[in-house]
């Protein structure tokens, strides 16, 4: 006899979200209910829930929705607990230059991400392949937490896996990015360049003001003998297009 599919309402308000949502398929987990606004049903309670699970929600969870699945809340966390708890987690891996990164699942309680943790897995990203865009690595991110989570469910709602405390001395915290934070200043040290262009590719987005006092996106951008080269930008008002092309049209470098 096949064994009976969990019963859980999943929470998500982002595009990080819609990753690991369109993963539980692929898993086969498919959840009853999907909240992705920041209006809780008033009948949630109502429902016999096995869990509920969360991935990149825009709002904390209450102790009395915390209190409601049989088996409580999990959350698919995008850095390895307790370094990077709070809303931005891969992208400040990104920007503090982190290649050892990967995904935990959490018990979540009332304090931001310091539940206790139910599994944790690595990722491997080539040293020639690092740093990757934010968006790239959220999505491998939580298409590994998927993979993790339908591996550990099982024993997660059979009560057989026990969920270890975090270590409260390594945790680190990140903070909710602005457009100010994405701002490029063209003299600054390249690499830093680099990983602030990689990282701040959805909102906010890495962009420079030309002379002209203009936004310009930066989309792309290498580093070529230890200088940044930028490759593809979206000028204010304009269609995306090679950084030659926007020199060419402007007679100038900026």
């Amino acid at each position: 006899m096949a064994a009976k599919k969990p019963l859980f309402a999943f929470f998500g308000t982002s595009v990080d979200s819609r990753f690991a949502l369109e993963q539980l398929g692929r898993v086969g987990l498919e959840p009853a209910l999907v909240i992705d606004t920041k209006d809780i049903p008033e009948d949630l309670a109502n429902t016999d829930w096995d869990f509920f699970l969360v991935a990149s929600y825009g709002k904390i969870l209450s102790k009395e929705v915390l209190s409601i699945p049989r088996r409580g809340c999990l959350n698919i966390h995008p850095s390895l607990l307790p370094k990077f708890r709070g809303p931005s987690p891969y992208v400040s891996a990104i920007l503090a230059d982190e290649h050892e990164t990967g995904v935990t699942i959490m018990q979540m309680g009332e304090k931001m991400d310091a539940g206790p943790i139910v599994a944790q897995a690595r990722i491997d990203i080539a040293a020639e392949d690092w740093p990757p865009k934010g968006l790239l690595l959220s999505q491998m991110l939580f298409t590994e937490g998927v993979n993790l989570l339908a591996e550990i469910l099982p024993d997660y709602l059979a009560g057989t896996l026990v969920a270890e405390p975090q270590d409260e001395s390594n945790a680190t915290y990140t903070k909710k990015f602005n457009d100010q934070d994405a701002l490029i200043d063209l003299k600054d040290d390249p690499r830093q360049n680099l990983l602030k262009i990689r990282a701040f590719d959805k909102s906010p987005r890495a962009h420079f003001i030309n002379s002209k006092g203009k936004r310009v996106v930066i989309v792309d951008a290498a580093l070529v003998d230890g200088k940044l080269e930028l490759v593809t930008v979206i000028p204010e008002g304009k269609k995306e297009m090679s950084f030659k092309a926007y020199c060419a049209s402007r007679g100038d470098t900026l």
